[in-house]
């Protein structure tokens, strides 16, 4: 086997080098905090007893370099490594922006 062959290309690498991690898509709803961003993920499941569905909802701190995802902004965050005491997520990219009418 050559030395082409044994290596993968880098960005494959990147990917697989830490397993799988979680993406999310949630909505900004806190920005106060320097370089961080609040995430509320709203999630529905089917109840197996009565089969109406229910909301769950779970907040993130998600770590936002530039500050630039402002409150009400869809956004779609990522697992990290720890980066503080309660941010392990962060924000990969912008869905879609908030327009104020």
């Amino acid at each position: 086997m050559s030395e082409a062959q044994a290596q993968p290309s880098g960005a494959a690498t990147d990917q697989e080098a830490h397993g799988f991690r979680r993406k999310i898509v949630g909505k900004v709803i806190k920005d106060k905090m320097d370089k961080t961003v609040v995430v509320e993920c709203v999630s529905a499941r089917r109840d197996a007893l009565y089969g109406k569905y229910v909301r769950s909802r779970k907040r993130y701190k998600a770590h936002d370099a530039k500050n630039e995802y402002k409150v009400g902004d869809q956004v779609e965050i990522q697992e990290h490594r720890p980066i503080s005491k309660q941010k392990r997520f962060v924000v990969i990219r912008l869905i879609k922006k908030f327009v104020e009418e």
